[in-house]
């Protein structure tokens, strides 16, 4: 699972990776920076604590991101 959500702080967008088959969970943050995480439990746990709608140009792509982890990822119900 890839997701790409324009942020209202900077003009490149975060990115969320959860790729499984290559162990790679990595997010962008909107200063460009990045965040490595060991499993995508965490990385998903990271997402719900740091991040919300609002932050985003479209509030409605970043509920979308967390409804498809919902349906991957149980566990954050």
């Amino acid at each position: 699972m890839e997701f790409k959500l324009s942020s209202k702080q900077n003009v490149f967008p975060c990115e969320v990776t959860i790729d499984e088959d290559n162990g790679r969970y990595t997010i962008r943050k909107p200063d460009s920076c990045g965040e490595i995480f060991n499993t995508p439990q965490d990385l998903i746990l990271w997402v719900l604590k740091n991040w919300s709608a609002e932050q985003f140009c479209d509030e409605s792509q970043f509920h979308a991101m967390v409804r498809e982890m919902e349906l991957n990822y149980p566990f954050i119900n």
